[in-house]
């Protein structure tokens, strides 16, 4: 016996009433709302969109259910929930405009072409190998779609071509570059002796010192990639997004930085798990 499986009318007339310009208003919306979940996976804004989800669904199922009195609490709260997102999302909403100011939010290009990129990588690489086996503190920040203007400011300004020596002779310990940052934009050194912001994440081992927490703290600010070597043990860690890994060798971090100079963006762990697979 074949089975009927023909729509309800009501349903046949919801899609008479759709054309190509609602496919197009849905898939548009679609898209903002997927980049925005990706901008604030892994961040504690998703655990709080989740306990406004939560709160949401409550609302409407006693509101369903005819509870008057929670009812009318719950709306209540959602009203002053949603005055008070734009301070309690301040920084997720602040990386959203500098996205969209700098045309990243639905993509970005690359810096350099891949010999260029391989060149300043290699380079690169082997002034971290060489800071990390003699134990001298260094910060490299690597300038990617968001300007660092107002970090380069604070420190002295360059503007050299990156090569090993020159990154070795800006890190010699008690000069007074040493303990700054020093900034990297595609092909060179544009400034050095930088202050960056800590980061205040509490939730952080305590074996991270001010250069890793400083780290962090422009990571959750900026898509900027940072290097630390650590001046106590020689660790060579890179932050990004507000999170940082740690004990790299020279090869993985040739394997992170690439793409960060020749490729739109990827993790970093996606990166390491790639180059992993290679081996």
């Amino acid at each position: 016996m074949p089975i009927d499986i023909t729509l309800p009318i009501q349903f046949h007339g919801i899609l008479s009433t759709i054309g190509w310009f609602d496919i197009i208003d849905i898939l548009i919306v679609g898209t903002i709302l997927y980049k925005v979940y990706e901008m604030l996976q892994d961040t504690r804004a998703i655990t709080l969109v989740k306990g406004i989800l939560v709160l949401l669904a409550v609302t409407i199922v006693c509101s369903w259910a005819e509870l008057h009195v929670i009812s009318w609490l719950l709306q209540k709260a959602v009203t002053l929930l949603f005055v008070a997102l734009p301070i309690v999302f301040q920084p997720e909403l602040r990386r959203a405009l500098e996205h969209l100011g700098q045309g990243t939010f639905l993509g970005s290009a690359a810096l350099l072409d891949d010999d260029e990129a391989r060149t300043v990588v290699s380079e690169l690489t082997r002034a971290v190998k060489q800071l990390s086996s003699t134990r001298t503190g260094a910060l490299l920040v690597i300038e990617r779609n968001m300007g660092l203007n107002d970090v380069s400011a604070t420190g002295i300004h360059i503007d050299g071509l990156i090569s090993a020596d020159f990154l070795l002779n800006v890190f010699i310990v008690n000069t007074p570059l040493h303990d700054g940052a020093a900034v990297i934009r595609g092909n060179r050194l544009i400034a050095a002796g930088c202050l960056l912001p800590l980061t205040e994440n509490r939730t952080l081992s305590t074996e991270l010192g001010t250069r890793h927490r400083a780290a962090i703290g422009l990571s959750e600010q900026c898509d900027a990639l940072v290097v630390v070597v650590s001046e106590e043990t020689g660790t060579i860690s890179v932050a990004e997004n507000g999170h940082i890994m740690r004990h790299l060798d020279a090869e993985t971090l040739k394997a992170v930085l690439m793409p960060a100079f020749a490729s739109p963006k990827t993790s970093i762990k996606d990166r390491i798990r790639n180059w992993r697979a290679k081996k």
